[in-house]
């Protein structure tokens, strides 16, 4: 990792993550490089040596092979496993948490009902679903609170995650939505990233400058709406003058259906997620 330039004070929280895979490390990372969370508050769980390792280098934090060893020291309990693992996970943790401990779950399409038959109704449950870009801060994160978590407990999460990004707060049927938008969609704007910089190297362009040039326009067009305020298609239409170059390229993508396919992108997600929610794997 680079430099960490700490704030005038530190998030108190001590984490723990059960699971050490992807997504974990990304989101420990990103809280780490926040410059609000010390990595000495920090432990993953992971029976894997090699994400253990990996994990430990990412983020200056500490991992273990036991779940437990991990889950008894935590403020907040962030359970990053797949799916079909948390029952498993959760029914052996129940015991090991404290109860003051707030337990954050990463799980696509695991509802908190679920969770709580697994965890115990004492436990202070939120379901979320951040994005790989909180590694870097740029995080989109929807989240729902459990039937026992309180006020604090929200204010507690929208402060730890709001180190890393957006935070939005959502009933929990929002969910899978969220999962198929901002969970995924990194991977759909990565796609257009890649065209983009195809399109370049078969215009011409070396693939260097054509990449530079492509991932530079994606940030500067998101970064256009975030500050202007400006809706997405007035924004479209200052570049697109009548008869110009962008309205060639534009009426490309409407005879390709660009909008059609990510909204159906956006859709499958969304479906694989309430899925994986009802155990179809």
């Amino acid at each position: 990792m680079g430099p960490v330039f700490y704030w005038f004070f530190m998030l108190p929280h001590r984490i723990a993550l059960i699971g050490a895979g992807k997504m974990a490390t990304a989101l420990a990372e990103g809280l780490v490089r926040s410059g609000r969370v010390d990595p000495k508050t920090l432990v993953a769980a992971d029976p894997d040596e090699n994400a253990r390792e990996h994990f430990t280098q990412a983020t200056g934090g500490t991992a273990v092979a036991d779940n437990a060893v991990a889950a008894v020291q935590a403020d907040v309990l962030i359970l990053a496993v797949k799916p079909p693992q948390m029952a498993d996970v959760c029914t052996a943790l129940r015991g090991h948490v404290p109860q003051e401990t707030l337990i954050v779950s990463l799980a696509a399409g695991v509802i908190l009902a679920q969770l709580q038959q697994w965890l115990g109704p004492e436990a202070r449950l939120v379901r979320t679903m951040p994005n790989l870009p909180c590694r870097v801060a740029q995080g989109a994160c929807g989240y729902a609170l459990g039937a026992s978590a309180t006020p604090a407990d929200a204010a507690t999460f929208e402060e730890l995650l709001g180190t890393v990004g957006v935070v939005v707060r959502v009933e929990e049927p929002l969910l899978d939505a969220v999962t198929g938008l901002s969970g995924s969609g990194p991977a759909f704007v990565y796609e257009v990233i890649e065209a983009l910089s195809e399109g370049g190297v078969g215009a011409g362009l070396p693939p260097a400058v054509a990449a530079a040039l492509a991932v530079q326009t994606v940030r500067g067009a998101a970064e256009m709406v975030h500050v202007t305020g400006e809706s997405p298609v007035a924004l479209r239409d200052r570049v697109a003058s009548p008869g110009g170059t962008t309205v060639a390229g534009l009426q490309a993508l409407e005879a390709g259906n660009l909008r059609a396919a990510l909204r159906a992108a956006v859709h499958a997600a969304t479906r694989r997620s309430r899925e994986l929610g009802q155990g179809r794997m």
